[in-house]
């Protein structure tokens, strides 16, 4: 194993399952320390067994990041225990509901944009001075084409995906002449629950696992480039 990873420190939201957790999988295999953030405390510790029984190393989160505030409370510790965070992958997010715009509920509207575009903002407030602190501190928010597209129905996942796309670009023109460097990845078709709750008649099988999507997320951390969108 080659170990591009090796004594790195990388925290991943939504870890449990998914991208997220393939993403974790793969960091720890080449030897990073990985901070797994969910919601689910089951879906964590059977990422954290398998990263375990293959040698790997991991610490839980489990934390709902739809309570933004609590967001802040995560640099703190990472402080105390490593001084800082070279790798941020902000990887949760929600479809909501397809629907048409006007027959959105507030509500839901709200939860979409508070975990796609809040909490990732909340993460860069709050890890940002750890991130600086990385010889090659890397920050990646998960995007979807649908942000570009302008698809019926979709209004609040993209629109969601579009004000994230311009805070991950912002915030890389912001730091371009420091070692961060911050990017977007696009996975695309994936067989994950999230994808099923959009195309609920759609055969899963033809798309590839999600653990398939980890490299383009490595790929991205060893890159040099600054708010570029991988993958689409």
């Amino acid at each position: 194993m080659s170990l591009k990873l090796k004594d790195k420190v990388a925290l991943i939201t939504g870890a449990s399952s998914g991208i997220g957790a393939g993403i974790a999988k793969k960091f720890a295999a080449e030897g990073a320390h990985v901070i797994l953030v969910a919601r689910s405390v089951g879906g964590l510790e059977e990422v954290d067994d398998e990263i375990q029984a293959a040698g790997g190393s991991a610490t839980l989160v489990p934390l709902d990041l739809l309570d933004t505030d609590a967001i802040d409370g995560l640099a703190a510790p990472l402080y105390e225990r490593w001084k800082k965070l070279d790798i941020l992958v902000g990887n949760a997010g929600m479809i909501g509901k397809l629907m048409p715009v006007q027959q959105y509920v507030p509500e839901l509207w709200e939860k979409v944009f508070r975990l796609n575009v809040h909490a990732n903002w909340r993460l860069i407030r709050a890890l940002d001075p750890l991130l600086r602190q990385s010889e090659a501190g890397r920050a990646l928010f998960v995007t979807s084409s649908v942000a570009r597209e302008n698809k019926q129905f979709w209004s609040a996942y993209a629109a969601s995906k579009a004000a994230l796309e311009v805070i991950a670009k912002t915030y890389a023109a912001e730091v371009a002449k420091t070692k961060l460097r911050v990017n977007l990845i696009d996975p695309g078709p994936t067989r994950t629950r999230l994808r099923a709750v959009a195309y609920p008649a759609e055969n899963p099988e033809a798309h590839p696992l999600p653990e398939t999507k980890a490299q383009m997320f490595l790929d991205a951390v060893l890159s040099d480039a600054n708010g570029t969108v991988f993958g689409g």
